[in-house]
């Protein structure tokens, strides 16, 4: 009997994979099917097979990659990156970091944008605005830096190469990555002061001017600092734009130099704004006597910085005063300082508060004294020049009774100004009624303690208090109490007589009541013969001064016909007078 051949064991065979419905992927995934099917058609996840319907079937690897595909796809890559990552043509890690440097100025871009819109809204840009900022999201880094290049070559022509020409280049402004909504409100302000031929041309005269004062030996020039603008490493006005160029320089070779020069120009400017505003803080006018002693600090402390400079000044004089105004002048350009703070700002640097107050004052005291102490010699000629000690007075009064006068009547005026008057302005620059009533005030407190040999000292306090008529009627009477001392005006103030103190406050209580009358719709009653008669000490006194920004007067303005004595005096004194019915 035969048995039945046992037949061979069938050898391991793996088990068919597991195809997946693309409704099933999308269950795994979280994927929609439509998504799916498109991702599919471009290759990212390829069906293993189709049914005999030409129904798509998934393998498990399916569900792996289109996993790791919208990983990548919410980290913004491409459909056709994703792809080549996939099928292992790329290096994940080298597309990563492709990207990640992508994403960066995507967010840099995005921050531009957001800071841009936050400026829109502080603002309240017009349609003009938002679009020069729009353009300021377009620009790339490189663009933003070729519109100031432009402009500086424009400016420096065939002097670009000097020094002057590379301090501006070292110090380009740069907006950062993220940027504050200032720095792109200085972006936008910039981008249009550039374009203007104004400032084109300042900061031409200042390279010019540079390279014919620059030291002979080229080893030794001084890269550009800027005042209110930009000059010479050797001059008097560092500012912003020295500030801008340390915070751009290296600190080696020449550029250690140029630093170096910045840095004592810089400390010049430190040194006479310190000096300078002190003066201004304590009422000391520019075109005074005593301005001339700041100048003489100033011009001390100036003078090393010349050193090696074609026809440098050794010692204070003409010369040097002339040279250091000339300097003082060609920085005090608006534009080139608001350039300079503007260029600080987008570079994240510290800006200097504007030099054109304290630079105004000491042009106009250089004006003044061109030569040491010539205002004070000025005034003691005409002191000498006195016939006698008592000088004439205003006609059928004494000069005392006069200016009693002359108090009662701007007394009158204050008298009729109520504290809703107050924050009016006047025609005294940058004073309204209250500051005006507080120099009243103020004038007969110093003037009467010069009398007495006491001035006082707090010119910056608030010397009209809560009433201010009482304040006003105190000090006219501290002064008409010194003034009627006998003997008072025969009596020598230095070089003056005493009279020239009454006389000199007389002309202050004039324009300034007529400033006060003007500011609060009152007309000034004034004696005319007692104008009539000041009028001739009045160009006098103040004839030769300088009529500049900084100075006590503005020049002088035209009078209409047959304007009263007042108004001319107020019109000689730079007031504008118009005539009224």
């Amino acid at each position: 009997m035969h048995s039945e051949p046992v037949p061979a064991p069938a050898p391991d065979l793996a088990p068919e994979p597991v195809l997946l419905t693309i409704g099933a992927v999308a269950e795994r995934t979280g994927l929609p099917v439509k998504l799916i099917r498109h991702w599919s058609d471009l290759g990212i996840a390829p069906p293993a097979d189709r049914t005999e319907a030409g129904y798509r079937r998934y393998g498990p690897e399916a569900v792996a990659r289109l996993d790791l595909a919208r990983t990548l796809r919410d980290l913004g890559l491409g459909l056709s990156t994703i792809r080549d990552v996939l099928d292992r043509e790329r290096d994940l890690p080298e597309v990563a970091a492709v990207h990640a440097d992508a994403l960066e100025a995507r967010i840099r871009t995005l921050r531009l944008r957001q800071a841009v819109l936050r400026s829109v809204a502080r603002r309240g840009a017009d349609a003009a605005e938002l679009t020069a900022l729009d353009e300021l999201v377009r620009m790339s880094a490189a663009e933003r830096e070729a519109i100031v290049r432009a402009f500086v070559a424009e400016a420096l022509g065939d002097v670009g190469t000097s020094s002057f020409g590379q301090g501006l280049l070292a110090a380009l402004p740069e907006l950062p990555a993220d940027p504050t909504a200032e720095q792109v409100d200085a972006w936008c302000e910039l981008s249009a002061l550039v374009r203007d031929p104004a400032l084109v041309a300042a900061l031409r005269r200042m390279a010019e001017y540079a390279a014919g004062h620059a030291p002979a030996d080229a080893s030794t020039a001084h890269a550009p600092t800027a005042g209110n603008g930009a000059e010479d490493g050797h001059g008097a006005g560092a500012g912003a734009g020295s500030q801008a160029q340390n915070g751009s320089r290296d600190g080696d070779g020449s550029q250690a130099e140029d630093r170096s020069q910045a840095e004592a120009a810089e400390r010049l400017t430190d040194a006479w704004v310190r000096r300078v505003s002190a003066a201004m803080d304590g009422g000391l006018a520019p075109d005074s006597p005593a301005a001339d002693a700041v100048v003489t600090a100033v011009v001390a402390e100036w003078l090393p910085l010349q050193s090696g400079t074609p026809g440098a000044p050794d010692r204070d004089g003409p010369a040097a005063r002339a040279r250091l105004l000339e300097q003082l002048e060609m920085a005090a350009d608006a534009r080139a300082e608001r350039y300079w703070q503007l260029v600080c700002v987008i570079n994240g640097l510290p800006v200097r508060p504007s030099l054109a107050p304290a630079g105004a004052w000491l042009i106009t005291a250089l004006r003044t004294n061109p030569t040491p102490g010539a205002r004070a010699t000025a005034l003691e000629a005409l002191y000498d020049g006195d016939a006698a000690p008592g000088a004439p007075e205003p006609p059928g009064t004494g000069l005392v009774d006069a200016f009693a006068s002359v108090l009662a009547e701007v007394e009158r005026l204050v008298t009729a100004v109520g504290p809703d008057r107050f924050g009016d302005p006047t025609p005294c620059a940058n004073w309204d009624v209250r500051a005006l009533l507080d120099h009243l005030v103020w004038e007969n407190l110093i003037w009467a303690g010069l009398a007495e040999g006491s001035p006082p000292t707090d010119h910056g306090a608030d010397h009209l208090g809560a009433d201010p008529l009482a304040a006003f009627r105190a000090a006219a009477s501290a002064t008409m109490t010194a003034f009627r001392r006998p003997g008072m005006l025969e009596r020598r103030y230095g070089p003056a007589p005493g009279r020239r103190l009454v006389e000199q406050l007389l002309i202050e209580m004039l324009v300034h009541g007529w400033d006060l009358a003007m500011a609060t719709g009152q007309r000034p009653g004034f004696a005319e013969e007692t104008v009539e008669a000041v009028l001739p000490s009045v160009r006098e006194i103040y004839g030769a001064l300088p009529r500049t920004p900084g100075g006590s007067f503005a020049p002088e303005a035209p009078v209409p016909d047959e304007s009263s004595a007042t108004d001319r005096l107020a019109a000689f004194l730079g007031r504008r007078v118009v005539r009224t019915p």
